[in-house]
């Protein structure tokens, strides 16, 4: 049993889950002063954390291992060390099906296992993204079985997750965040406790608006990433530059916003959480065609890589199968260590499925698991050996020393714009 702290329930809280959203909640929390404790269900994440070692690139190792010492921050997998604590916030994955039908087991788990535990009083977030109606529907009916009072001795709310793993600007601290409860005592009491330490609180009307508007986010950048990569496919026929199109209408200083085309979707959001209203609305007999549209368009960017890699191989009288092509990346997006959902993997099956010898540079991916195989990258000096028959740029790291690669002289397809417009005959993008 997990001794309970002497402070009061309003300077505890605890994160269940503690991945690349629960880790820096966790910290900006502890920043904050407030004692925070971890539940996961990974004795490796645990484990970690309490050996002051940070598990997600966003939060310093230094950070954690101060948090640690100071008795700021604590791990466990002891659903019982929630028993109070003021706030209990759940940032557990919410993946898609094989059907692409949303998997909110990893909710279900964690609110089955908190049950005999929450203390009345307590605050209860959640934070991992799912179609609207989730906290009304599955979280609620599961605390009043047990005799919670929702509103009264258990305050529900939702508040969606806005981490964008690696970028140095937005942070949890300092993005601003949406909160809605299934009352207004819900809403003012979790939005309470958001403030102790993040900077800026967003009220809404109920937790279905702070679901909903999460999806909406995402969906928007999935419909915008959509257009601009059917529209690379549009330009590489009409012999246009896509990169020159989109930064040409982007000097127009109101109206436009600039997306960038790629090799498709990836990380845990883009790919997903437009997937999450699209099911719900089926549900309702109503099919959101712009979300499917852009999934199918998206979807499909890999394959159109490995279509130009093709291309660009048999300017040289090569085949795909048979020629051994480097990947520049594995990550879903560039300075990460991230592969969920990256394109890189899809192009690397594809271009093996049809007979080429596949390997990869990435610094931040020396080595992954996929579909039950090890992987092992190149080192930079094998990357730059000119050993090749074709590189492809499929994540855009800062760290990779682009001129010396097109110093080779071998084709490089770059699907991220990385190198810019070029005059290069071997060098090929979208």
């Amino acid at each position: 049993m997990t001794p309970q702290s002497p402070r009061a329930a309003e300077d505890r809280i605890a994160i269940i889950g503690l991945g690349y959203v629960g880790l820096p909640l966790a910290a900006a929390f502890a920043e904050a002063g407030l004692e925070v404790v971890g539940v996961d269900v990974s004795e490796f994440k645990v484990e970690t954390i309490r050996a002051g070692k940070s598990v997600t690139p966003d939060v310093p190792h230094e950070d954690v291992k101060r948090f640690v010492e100071a008795g700021l921050l604590s791990a466990t997998t002891d659903f019982a060390a929630v028993a109070g604590v003021g706030l209990i916030s759940i940032c557990v994955p919410t993946p898609l099906g094989k059907s692409k039908d949303p998997d909110i087991s990893y909710i279900v788990k964690a609110c089955d296992a908190l049950v005999p535990h929450v203390s009345k009083g307590t605050t209860l977030v959640l934070e991992s993204t799912t179609y609207p109606g989730t906290t009304r529907e599955i979280i609620l009916p599961r605390f009043e079985a047990a005799g919670f009072e929702i509103g009264k001795d258990l305050f529900l709310a939702f508040s969606p997750e806005r981490i964008d793993p690696g970028n140095p600007t937005w942070n949890v601290q300092n993005t601003p965040k949406v909160v809605g409860g299934l009352t207004p005592e819900c809403s003012e009491r979790a939005a309470a406790f958001y403030a102790r330490a993040l900077e800026t609180i967003v009220p809404v009307r109920d937790a279905e608006t702070a679901e909903l508007a999460k999806l909406l986010e995402n969906t928007f950048r999935s419909i915008n990433i959509g257009l601009v990569n059917e529209l690379a496919i549009a330009c590489r026929r009409l012999g246009i530059s896509v990169f020159e199109v989109i930064d040409a209408a982007a000097t127009k200083p109101f109206g436009f916003m600039p997306f960038r085309p790629g090799p498709g979707l990836g990380g845990h959001c883009l790919p997903i959480d437009p997937l999450y209203l699209s099911w719900k609305m089926r549900t309702l007999d109503y099919k959101v065609r712009f979300i499917e549209l852009a999934d199918e368009v998206n979807s499909a960017m890999p394959g159109y890589v490995v279509a130009r890699c093709a291309e660009v191989l048999n300017e040289r009288s090569k085949s795909v199968k048979g020629s051994h092509v480097l990947l520049l990346g594995m990550a879903y997006k560039k300075d990460i260590d991230d592969m969920r959902e990256s394109p890189a993997l899809d192009v690397f099956d594809e271009l093996e499925k049809r007979g080429a010898r596949v390997s990869y540079f990435d610094p931040y991916v020396p080595k992954f698991s996929h579909e039950g195989k090890s992987f092992t990258g190149v080192d930079e000096a094998e990357a730059l050996s000119g050993a090749f028959d074709l590189v492809v740029i499929t994540t855009d790291h800062k760290v990779f020393d682009y001129e010396r690669f097109v110093g080779r002289g071998i084709p490089i397809l770059d699907t991220r714009n990385a190198l810019g417009q070029r005059d290069e005959t071997h060098v090929h993008s979208l």
